[in-house]
């Protein structure tokens, strides 16, 4: 029986003014713009806010050394005062600090982590270990910060509804479907097997992805994820953006064929065109939280991960 089936749910308490929140750096290092811009937008909400000692930090592409980062993380994460984590940026290096997270300071006092990408990796450790449910979103564009924002300070449900000119409507699969929302960037799932990857049985799973190389980057993580059987129980797909992959050609094949010839032999509901993931000013979405996922209305309705 794996972490995910052994402890219950635990939401966390909507965000009240005068919070404090926490800016981290736990994956790649922003510019000190950026993260002048995440504290002015935080305070404007009338937050106070805590800025990580390494968040700054640069080493190659991380933002600073491995053990840094993991301390600003629990760091915020044991701070009884910080009531939400805000993660600065993705891109890569979450996944160097995983098996050195404080979950028992997580379980004591469940706080939200803010982020995407990267932080994928992120979400997926602390739902196994803790089932603390988390935001897939960022602070960067007026969708993403009001979304973050209502994410964070309400205990209302939201529906997410499909935008029929993105290119993964055409990969939709028919039907209804209810579970927990997890997932994230594809590529984090893929590399989460034989490493920690929560159990999905019974979950609807989030995929969204932007185009690093070609067609053979989902081809690999979805086919990946299939032969470690890790979609076995799965009741739906929630496909989010795919940047890059709009006039993206391969011998005759484009990201739909790909996505169709993967997804559809799962005989589960497959739902397209939501706003999530990478590219402009994405809709933030709540991870762990309980979904319905319906094709006939093209909407994704997610219960609040607040109390």
């Amino acid at each position: 029986m794996t972490a995910s089936h052994e402890l219950s749910e635990r939401s966390w308490p909507r965000l009240q003014r005068g919070d404090h929140v926490a800016l981290v750096s736990p994956a790649s290092f922003p510019d000190a713009t950026a993260v002048e811009d995440l504290a002015r937008l935080l305070t404007g909400w009338g937050l106070r806010v805590k800025v990580g000692e390494h968040v700054l930090d640069q080493r190659g592409y991380l933002a600073g050394h491995d053990a840094d980062r993991l301390a600003d993380l629990n760091a915020a994460f044991a701070d009884p005062e910080v009531r939400a984590v805000i993660t600065t940026r993705g891109g890569a290096g979450a996944y160097r600090i995983l098996d050195g997270l404080d979950f028992g300071a997580i379980r004591a006092d469940p706080k939200p982590l803010v982020g995407f990408s990267d932080i994928t990796y992120l979400h997926l450790a602390l739902w196994r270990q803790c089932r603390v449910p988390g935001i897939h979103g960022c602070l960067v564009g007026p969708n993403a910060a009001a979304t973050v924002h209502r994410l964070l300070t309400s205990a209302e449900p939201v529906t997410h509804h499909r935008n029929p000119g993105l290119l993964s409507v055409a990969a939709e699969v028919p039907g209804r479907a209810r579970g927990h929302l997890l997932g994230g960037s594809l590529g984090a799932l893929a590399g989460m097997v034989g490493a920690g990857l929560p159990d999905l049985d019974g979950a609807i799973l989030l995929i969204e992805a932007e185009r690093t190389v070609g067609l053979g980057q989902i081809d690999r993580q979805l086919t990946q994820l299939i032969r470690a059987r890790a979609l076995h129980g799965l009741r739906g797909v929630a496909l989010g953006r795919f940047p890059g992959f709009e006039d993206y050609t391969d011998r005759g094949w484009n990201l739909i064929d790909v996505l169709r010839d993967r997804l559809t032999p799962l005989g589960i509901p497959v739902l397209g065109g939501l706003e999530v993931g990478h590219g402009p000013d994405p809709h933030a979405v709540p991870l762990g939280t309980a979904a319905e996922l319906d094709t006939g209305s093209g909407t994704l309705t997610l219960a609040p991960p607040t109390r």
